[in-house]
């Protein structure tokens, strides 16, 4: 059993699709009002998808509160060091509302016709660590910085602006190697139940805290988050992430307090708004006094 004792945190996870715009618009309030975070997926070569960060400007345009999360970004169809300017030049015009979080890349076809590159695992990788580097000299407020890496580099520019909070990076990884750099360089971690059940969480949470420790850093210093993609029903359920608020709420709890997360980012289908304000309205509220009854 992990509990690393962090602040709960709760959001939702909008599609950034034209065919739901205004339904986008509705869950912007409730999260706003009620939530964490909005979580927004970034696929460039989905037709159906708005350009991810045009939409994120735009939800934050229309929220005061809520913050905004690219889940994940695409890395292989954007510079990381014009990435981490835009984040930045967001987390200031938002007032800092934005943190980052990054994805290696996946559907190499689909990468690959919109003129982005087709990456090894061992490549992909290699440019997700050197991302990480760029966007913290980007965001350093130095003169002029300079990186060598092996898939990007910096040569002279003047970085800036500096983001208006310490706007964290959070990574979508799940290889040991990759969880251990976490550990060590990042500031939180964004897997998705659809890929990674629960029973998958505390090996990976493992490897994250050895790459924290072998850093010298504190494990519990670490953004542990979760998309968890599902149903809330009126029926219990023999699956997680189906049932009742009930069910929803020891689920959760348990994730929580068993495995460390602290971060649960709601998915409904087709981005249902009576999901959406049940587990705002109900199930976070019912997990974070879950939770602080099982810290006592």
């Amino acid at each position: 059993m992990t509990d690393y004792g962090r602040e709960l945190q709760f959001g939702v996870f909008v599609t950034p699709s034209p065919d739901l715009l205004d339904n986008s618009y509705a869950i912007a309030e409730i999260a706003d009002e009620k939530l964490d975070f909005i979580g927004v997926q970034d696929h460039p070569y989905q037709k159906h998808f708005f350009e991810a960060w045009a939409f994120m400007a735009t939800l934050l345009a229309r929220t005061e509160r809520v913050r905004v999360v690219p889940d994940v970004a695409n890395l292989p169809l954007h510079n990381p060091a014009v990435l981490a300017k835009t984040a930045a030049s967001l987390d200031v015009i938002s007032g800092g509302r934005v943190e980052l979080a990054l994805g290696a890349g996946a559907f190499w076809d689909a990468i690959a016709a919109m003129g982005g590159p087709r990456r090894t695992p061992g490549e992909a990788a290699q440019a997700l660590r050197d991302a990480v580097q760029v966007t913290r000299l980007m965001w350093s407020g130095e003169r002029s910085v300079k990186y060598d890496g092996d898939i990007y580099r910096l040569h002279g520019v003047h970085p800036g602006p500096q983001p208006a909070h310490e706007m964290q990076i959070w990574l979508g990884v799940a290889g040991p190697k990759l969880l251990r750099y976490l550990g060590g360089h990042a500031d939180g971690w964004l897997p998705s139940n659809s890929y990674y059940p629960p029973e998958a969480l505390p090996g990976m949470n493992e490897q994250i805290d050895r790459g924290a420790t072998e850093a010298g850093r504190d494990p519990a210093s670490i953004v542990r988050a979760y998309n968890v993609f599902g149903e809330i029903s009126e029926r219990e359920s023999g699956e997680p992430f189906r049932g009742t608020v009930s069910q929803w709420t020891d689920d959760l709890t348990a994730l929580a307090v068993d495995t460390g997360m602290d971060t649960f980012i709601f998915g409904a289908p087709d981005d249902d708004l009576t999901q959406t304000r049940r587990f705002a309205e109900e199930v976070a509220p019912a997990v974070r006094a879950a939770v602080a009854q099982s810290r006592r």
